[in-house]
C-alpha cells in the first residue's frame, strides 16, 4: 500500500511537471510574439538606463545611447577625438561582445628559481598582511613577477619567479611602450599645431619600432595617407602586413582597400574580399562598410540586398548611437568638378574673411552673428572645426541679450555635457523654461525631452507630448522626431505606426540622421509599412555615411587644396570603397585630369572610367554623361558611339540633363551611333534649351548650323539647275518680260541717284570751336591784328540760324 501510495504521488508530480513545462512554454511564446511585433525605439540617450534595453539590430532610436551601462574603463586611445588617424582609430572597431564559453580553470605557474624553484604557485598567498589571486611585482625594485607556494610567504618565505628572465624583459618593454603611446597620443590630441603633430607621430614611429600594435595601426595610416608624415605606401604595407599576421581588423581592412585599389600591388578583388571579410569578422566597421557597398551594388561578389543589409544595419546601429542631442558634426561634401567648373559656386565652405566678419559682428554686439557662430562651432562644419567653449562663449553673449535661440542651446549643451562643460539637468532645465516660455521650439523640445525621461523634473508623458507636439507644429526637426518615437512605442499615446511614419518623414526632409535610421529600421522589419530591402539597404547607407568617418571627406580636400593629390587620391580611393558618390567622382575628376602619380599614365583612364560608372550607378548625372564622353572619344575603352548614346538618353531621361540633351541632338544630327534625323535633332536641341537657360546660346548656334546643313541639303535634293532650265519666262511673264525689266531697273537707278543727290544737300552742323595752341610772341602789328578776330569771331556767334544759312547759300 505505501508503494502504490508512493507511485501515485510520483505520477502526480510527473503530471503537473509537465502541465508547468507546457504552461511556461506558452508563456515564454506569447511574450515573444508580443516582442515580435516591432523593434522597440529608443530616444536620446538615458543615462540611468541599462545596457539590456538596446536591443542590437533592430532598436529603433530617436536620439543616441552613449555610454554603456556597464561602466566598462575604455582606454586613452579610445577616447581621442576623431579628427586624428581616423580610419587607424580604435574606436572604428565594435565593442567586444561577451561571449558565453566555458570558464576554464586558471594555469597555475611553476615557479623559477628563488627558494621553491619547481613548485607550483599557491593562490591566493599572504604577503605583509595582504592577500594576493596573482603574480605579482610588489616587494621587488627589479620589477619582476613572483609568487608564493605557500599561502603565508611572510612564515614560510618560499617564493620563485612567474616568468624567465627573457619574458621579464619583453614584458617590461612591452608596458613601457605602451606608457610611451598613452604620453604621445594625450599630447596629440590636445595640440593642433601641424609642426607639432609632425614631431609627435615621429615618436609614434619609435614606439612602433619596438612592436607595439595601436603605435604601428596609427603610423601605417599615417603613411598610407600622407598624414603628418612623408606618404609611404611600400613601408604602410609592409606595417600592415605584419599586424595583419598579428590579427588586427585595421590592418586587414587596410590590405584589402590596397588589394582592390592596386596600390603598390597587383588589383585582386577576390584578396581583397578575403581581407575585408576578416577585418569585418574582427568588428571593423569600416570594413562591414565596404561589404555592405559591394553586396549592394554587386562589386567583386553577386548582388545581394539581404547580405548589403545585414553589414549596413550593423554599422548604422553605433553611428546612430554615437549621435548626441546636439547632433554631431556636419559632413561636408566638395565635388572638386563643381569647383573647377563652377568656380563662382558655393563650395559650402566659408572664407577666412567672412568669419572673421562675422566675427567681428559678434564682438560689437550683434546677437544674430553670436547664434550663428555658435552653432558653427558646436557643430563644426563648412570649415570650421568644432569647439564647444567657442560655441559656449557666444551663446552665452546672445542669451545674456535675450535671445531665445541662445538659451535654448545652452540647454542643450548643458543636457548633454561635453569635456568642457560638465553635464547639468538642473542648469539645463532652467535654460529650456526660459526659451519655452517665449516660445521657441528648440526650448519646448528640449523640455518635453526633460519631462520624457525624467531629467532634473518628473516623468510626465503627458507634458512630454504636449511640448513635442508644440516644437513640431513650428516645424523643429527633434520635436517631430521625439513625437515619431512616442506614436511608435506607445508612450503616453496609443501605438500608431502610420502616425509616427509621419514624423519620421517629416524629420527625415530636414535630414535627421535618427529619423533616417527609424525608417530604415521600419522597412527592414516592415513594421507600420510593406517590408522593403531596398529602401531599408539606401536608409541605412545614408546613416553610414554620417559616421566620423565621413571626416575624411574635408582631410582629403585639404590635402587636395595644399598640392597634395596622391595624399588626397588614396584617401577619395578608401571613401569610394565605402561607396561615397562623392569619393567615387572626387577620384575619377582627380584621375581624368592626370595629377596623380602613383598611377601610370595608361592606367588613369581605365581607373576612371570605373570611378565615373560607379557614380553614375548611385544617379550622379554628371558621371553618366562622362561615361558618354568617355565612350564617344575612346577614353580608358573602345571608341563605341552606342553605348555614348545609350548613356546620354539615360541622363536625358532620368535626370533631364541639358548636356545630354545636347549631346543626343548632335549625334541625331551627325547620326553618329543612330540613325541620321535633322528633326529629332533640332528636338533635342530645343528640349536643352528649355531645360537649362545656360543653353540657350549653344543651342541657338547649333540651330543656326543646323537650319544652313538643312538649306543646303534642300537646295542639293532640289537641283537647282534643272528647276532652272524648266522655268520658261515667256509663259510666265509674257513675251515682253525683258521691257518690264528694264523698266524696273530704270526706276531703281533713277531712285538711287535721287537719293544721292537728297544727301548732299543735308548741310552739317557747325563743330565747336577747339582751343587752338598758345602761338609764338609775335611783332606788335600782327598781336593787333589778333585782338581783332577774336571780335570778329564773336560777331560770328551772335548770328542766328537763318543768317548763318544764307551765307553759307
Amino acid at each position: 500500500m505505501d508503494l502504490k501510495g508512493r507511485l501515485k504521488t510520483t505520477r502526480k508530480f510527473y503530471f503537473l511537471s509537465i502541465l508547468l513545462i507546457v504552461f511556461v512554454t506558452r508563456v515564454l511564446a506569447d511574450e515573444e510574439q508580443r516582442g515580435d511585433d516591432g523593434p522597440e525605439l529608443k530616444s536620446y540617450h538615458d543615462p540611468e538606463s541599462e545596457e539590456e534595453d538596446v536591443r542590437p539590430g533592430s532598436g529603433i532610436v530617436a536620439g543616441a545611447s552613449v555610454t554603456s551601462g556597464h561602466g566598462v574603463s575604455q582606454p586613452e586611445e579610445e577616447k581621442q577625438p576623431d579628427g586624428e588617424g581616423l580610419e587607424g582609430e580604435e574606436k572604428e572597431d565594435l565593442p567586444e561582445q561577451p561571449l558565453q564559453i566555458e570558464e576554464k580553470p586558471k594555469e597555475v605557474p611553476v615557479v623559477i628559481g628563488g627558494t621553491a624553484h619547481g613548485e607550483s604557485c599557491i593562490f591566493p598567498f599572504l604577503f605583509q598582511g595582504k592577500e594576493y589571486s596573482d603574480c605579482t611585482t610588489d616587494g621587488r625594485g627589479d620589477g619582476r613577477l613572483w609568487c608564493s607556494t605557500t599561502y603565508n610567504y611572510d612564515m614560510e618565505k618560499k617564493w620563485g619567479f612567474c616568468e624567465t628572465d627573457e619574458q621579464a624583459q619583453q614584458r617590461l618593454q612591452a608596458e613601457e611602450a605602451e606608457e610611451q603611446y598613452q604620453t604621445v597620443l594625450r599630447v596629440l590630441n590636445a595640440t593642433t599645431r601641424k609642426t607639432q603633430k609632425r614631431e609627435l607621430y615621429e615618436k609614434l614611429l619609435k614606439v612602433a619600432e619596438k612592436g607595439h600594435q595601436k603605435a604601428m595601426e596609427k603610423v601605417a595610416y599615417a603613411m598610407l595617407f600622407g598624414d603628418y608624415m612623408n606618404q609611404n605606401i611600400t613601408k604602410a604595407k609592409e606595417m600592415f602586413e605584419k599586424l595583419a599576421v598579428e590579427g588586427s581588423p585595421k590592418a586587414q581592412m587596410a590590405l584589402g582597400f590596397l588589394y582592390a585599389a592596386g596600390l603598390r600591388v597587383n588589383s585582386s578583388q577576390a584578396k581583397a574580399l578575403v581581407y575585408y571579410t576578416f577585418g569585418a569578422l574582427g568588428g571593423n566597421l569600416v570594413a562591414h562598410m565596404i561589404l555592405g557597398y559591394r553586396y549592394w551594388g554587386g562589386v567583386g561578389v553577386p548582388q545581394s540586398c539581404e547580405s548589403a543589409l545585414t553589414h549596413y544595419r550593423l554599422v548604422a546601429n553605433q553611428v546612430a548611437s554615437d549621435v548626441s542631442l546636439t547632433g554631431g558634426s556636419a559632413v561636408q561634401r566638395i565635388r572638386l568638378l563643381d569647383e573647377v567648373e563652377n568656380p563662382g559656386s558655393t563650395s559650402g565652405m566659408l572664407e577666412e574673411d567672412l568669419i572673421q566678419y562675422y566675427q567681428f559682428l559678434a564682438e560689437k554686439g550683434d546677437v544674430q552673428a553670436q547664434v550663428g557662430l555658435g552653432q558653427l562651432h558646436l557643430h563644426g562644419g563648412r570649415g570650421v572645426e568644432q569647439n564647444h567653449q567657442r560655441a559656449y562663449d557666444y551663446f552665452n553673449q546672445a542669451a545674456n541679450a535675450g535671445n531665445t535661440h541662445a538659451m535654448a542651446f545652452l540647454g542643450k549643451m548643458y543636457s548633454e555635457g561635453s569635456e568642457f562643460l560638465p553635464q547639468n539637468n538642473d542648469t539645463a532645465l532652467q535654460y529650456f523654461k526660459k526659451a519655452s516660455d517665449l516660445g521657441n521650439p528648440v526650448g519646448q523640445s528640449g523640455l518635453g525631452m526633460a519631462y520624457l525621461y525624467g531629467r532634473g523634473v518628473p516623468v510626465n508623458y503627458e507634458l512630454a507630448l504636449k511640448y513635442f507636439q508644440k516644437a513640431a507644429e513650428q516645424g523643429w526637426v527633434d520635436g517631430q522626431l521625439q513625437l515619431g518615437t512616442m506614436y511608435y512605442n506607445g508612450i503616453g499615446v496609443k501605438r500608431d505606426y502610420k502616425q509616427a511614419l509621419k514624423f519620421f518623414n517629416l524629420a527625415s526632409q530636414a535630414g535627421h540622421i535618427l529619423a533616417f535610421y527609424n525608417l530604415a529600421q521600419m522597412h527592414a522589419t516592415g513594421t507600420g509599412v510593406m517590408r522593403s530591402c531596398h529602401t531599408a539597404v539606401e536608409l541605412f547607407k545614408n546613416v553610414c555615411e554620417r559616421g566620423r568617418w565621413s571626416e575624411r571627406l574635408m582631410a582629403a580636400y585639404g590635402s587636395f587644396k595644399e598640392g597634395g593629390t596622391d595624399a588626397a587620391l588614396v584617401q577619395y580611393l578608401l571613401l569610394a570603397e565605402q561607396g561615397y558618390e562623392v569619393a567615387q567622382s572626387n577620384v575619377a575628376f582627380i584621375l581624368d585630369q592626370k595629377g596623380a602619380k602613383i598611377f601610370s599614365e595608361n592606367e588613369t583612364y581605365p581607373r576612371a572610367l570605373l570611378h565615373w560608372t560607379r557614380a553614375a550607378a548611385q544617379g550622379y548625372t554628371v558621371a553618366r554623361i562622362k561615361l558618354g564622353d568617355y565612350h564617344f572619344y575612346g577614353y580608358g575603352t573602345d571608341v563605341d558611339y552606342e553605348t555614348a548614346v545609350i548613356h546620354y538618353r539615360l541622363a536625358s531621361e532620368q535626370q533631364h540633363s541639358a548636356q545630354a540633351m545636347f549631346n543626343l541632338g548632335y549625334m541625331h544630327e551627325k547620326g553618329l551611333g543612330i540613325k541620321q534625323d535633322i528633326h529629332l535633332a533640332k528636338r533635342f536641341y530645343d528640349m536643352a534649351a528649355e531645360a537649362s537657360p545656360d543653353a540657350q546660346v549653344p543651342v541657338f548656334l547649333a540651330l543656326c548650323k543646323l537650319g544652313l546643313v538643312y538649306t543646303l541639303q534642300y537646295m542639293q535634293d532640289l537641283n537647282l539647275k534643272e528647276v532652272i532650265s524648266q522655268v520658261d519666262l515667256d509663259q510666265l511673264l509674257g513675251p515682253e518680260w525683258d521691257l518690264y525689266l528694264m523698266t524696273v531697273i530704270a526706276l531703281l537707278l533713277g531712285t538711287v541717284i535721287a537719293y544721292r543727290q537728297r544727301q548732299h544737300q543735308i548741310i552739317v552742323p557747325p563743330r565747336p570751336p577747339t582751343p587752338a595752341p598758345v602761338p609764338p610772341p609775335r611783332p606788335p602789328q600782327e598781336q593787333q591784328q589778333t585782338q581783332a578776330e577774336p571780335h570778329a569771331q564773336g560777331e560770328t556767334h551772335n548770328q542766328g540760324p537763318a543768317q548763318e544759312e544764307e551765307e553759307q547759300q
